[in-house]
């Protein structure tokens, strides 16, 4: 008699439901939240330096302010503006530009040591973009750019400038002068990736204050330089910036930026020169990053 034994059938593991994929706009949102992240603790790590060490912020803010006070105001009896514009209030423009111009030697150098001291090699083996590192830097040095600015503008009030535009022409004014002191930082950054000698950065960073600013018209007219330097004059960058901001605050006699295209649209001139300066700064100064920490 054969039997019959009933097999205990065992329920069905339950199977662990699959988990969603996370969309890919929530992952891009992430990894740009973690970025800006970044970014900013960097540009906060250097403020905080920089309040321990302000003689960065010294610098750039004393140079300026002695050529204010030197030309601007001890010898403004002895410039001669043409239209009738008192000289306080056509030298201020030439006198913000130098606080973008004298910045870049100190962010070149700051650069250059911290890829000296092996500072950066902390970072390698941390998930943090390049990018962020030089963006953490200009941030910071910006804000010391704009503390600097404010300063010589102070000064400048106190000596006699006075915009005459509205407060709106005034901001767009102050605006230019903060993009073209971002661009120069950017140029600081470029020089400090792929010159590693702090001498020669400190000679270049000096070579670009003195050069940029007297082939200009931050101090005299374009009229007023020789004839054969005009056209750079006309064609520098730093013109069409002081150019522009005269024109927003009501400061710009007639003539003072020479005659031609460069001269009847700074703006134009100001955007496109600046604009193809920053690009160039900005994919030099990664690629000189990358190349230096071994990325």
């Amino acid at each position: 008699m054969t039997s019959t034994t009933d097999a205990v059938v065992s329920p069905p593991a339950a199977v662990p439901a699959a988990s969603s994929p996370v969309p890919r706009s929530a992952e891009s949102r992430g990894a740009l939240l973690g970025y800006l992240g970044d970014t900013l603790a960097l540009a906060g790590r250097h403020l905080i330096h920089l309040r321990r060490s302000p003689g960065r912020l010294v610098l750039v803010t004393m140079t300026p302010l002695v050529m204010l006070v030197a030309v601007g105001y001890l010898f403004r009896k002895s410039m001669n503006v043409p239209g009738g514009v008192p000289y306080e209030d056509f030298i201020l423009a030439g006198i913000a530009v130098q606080v973008g111009l004298s910045g870049v030697g100190p962010t070149a150098i700051g650069v250059a040591l911290d890829l000296r001291h092996g500072l950066v090699d902390r970072f390698r083996s941390l998930p943090i973009a390049p990018s962020s590192v030089l963006i953490g830097r200009t941030l910071a040095d910006l804000c010391v750019g704009a503390v600097s600015l404010t300063a010589v503008s102070l000064v400048g009030l106190a000596v006699g400038w006075r915009p005459h535009e509205g407060v709106l022409r005034t901001a767009a004014g102050f605006a230019v002068l903060l993009a073209f002191i971002y661009t120069m930082l950017w140029l600081g950054i470029l020089l400090g990736t792929t010159q590693k000698n702090v001498e020669a950065i400190d000679g270049t960073g000096a070579l670009v204050l003195v050069v940029f600013s007297f082939l200009s018209n931050a101090y005299v007219g374009v009229n007023g330089l020789p004839e054969w330097l005009r056209p750079v004059a006309q064609w520098n960058p730093v013109t069409a910036v002081i150019t522009t901001c005269r024109r927003l605050w009501g400061n710009d006699p007639s003539g003072a930026a020479g005659s031609g295209f460069a001269a009847d649209h700074p703006g134009v001139v100001a955007t496109i020169t600046l604009t193809t300066i920053l690009v160039i700064a900005v994919a030099g100064s990664v690629r000189g990053f990358e190349k230096a920490v071994g990325r």
